[in-house]
């Protein structure tokens, strides 16, 4: 009897799009659920053609197609932790908020994917009001990048009091925990903002020049929810994710003439390093 058969698999499921590059969308959470123990399940909100150049396409599925792929997987395999990504509309948003409310999912993850590294809109306009009055309300935890959580509450985020305020106003739609990510700050390192309805706390972590940083939203969002699908505490969680992500841009695999991918093996690799030193220091 081999392992897995003696015990329960944590299950994770990806509400988002599909990037036919491979570093973002349900791609990059798949690779990440994949590399973090989890098994992973999606479903496609809208297929994009798209490389590390831009997005040259994007092509949304019907609201009937997404809710069948979730009813399909909920209904059978089940479900430890959700996590959303491009949901691309407020009628798409408003029927994933009531599939996780028929399923009574609370590890629910949502990464507020509104405009590609390029430029591309990816969250069209009246979605965000369904977005934040549907969904959040039913949200684990909330993960916007600074312009994201902006564009969510109408304010400008130009000091630590403004994300603090901007994490304040997020949590007061619904959401239990907010995450706002530290990637577009300037200076040496990167200050994610962690706020529980009470309390702050900051993680902060080296800032890594590069240019190959498609997907790092996606590949976050998904470690946090690879995490609550085990089991972890959302700042359990978070510290994972913020190790798995600075591994992956640290590491990188520099593809493709643009924005490039990270490298979603290289936080497994890292720790097998770790691991393999422990075991030479503990032998001498």
């Amino acid at each position: 009897m081999d392992t897995y058969s003696r015990q329960q698999v944590a299950r994770a499921l990806t509400i988002a799009g599909s990037d036919s590059g491979g570093g973002a969308g349900i791609q990059a959470d798949l690779k990440t659920f994949q590399e973090l123990g989890v098994y992973g399940m999606s479903a496609i909100t809208a297929v994009t053609a798209q490389n590390t150049l831009g997005v040259h396409g994007v092509y949304p599925m019907s609201t009937d197609a997404i809710i069948q792929q979730i009813l399909t997987v909920g209904n059978d395999i089940g479900v430890d932790a959700v996590k959303t990504g491009m949901l691309f509309s407020s009628e798409i948003i408003v029927a994933v908020a009531e599939a996780i409310q028929t399923f009574g999912w609370t590890k629910v993850v949502v990464d507020p994917v509104m405009v590609a590294k390029g430029g591309t809109v990816l969250l069209q306009e009246e979605a965000i009001r369904a977005l934040t009055g549907k969904l959040l309300p039913l949200t684990a935890v909330v993960t916007p990048n600074l312009p994201e959580a902006e564009q969510l509450t109408g304010s400008p985020i130009r000091s630590k009091t403004d994300k603090e305020e901007a994490a304040k106003r997020l949590a007061g739609f619904g959401a239990r925990y907010v995450i706002i990510k530290g990637g577009h700050d300037e200076g040496e390192q990167a200050v994610d903002l962690l706020f529980d309805g009470r309390y702050f706390t900051e993680l902060a972590g080296k800032r890594i020049a590069t240019r190959h940083t498609h997907g790092t939203g996606c590949t976050f969002s998904a470690a946090l929810t690879a995490g609550l699908a085990r089991g972890l505490d959302v700042e359990s969680a978070m510290r994972e994710a913020k190790a798995f992500i600075q591994a992956a841009i640290g590491d990188g695999i520099h593809i493709g003439g643009g924005r490039g991918p990270t490298n979603h093996w290289a936080y497994k690799r890292s720790q097998s390093s770790t691991s393999m030193l422990s075991s030479e220091n503990a032998s001498k």
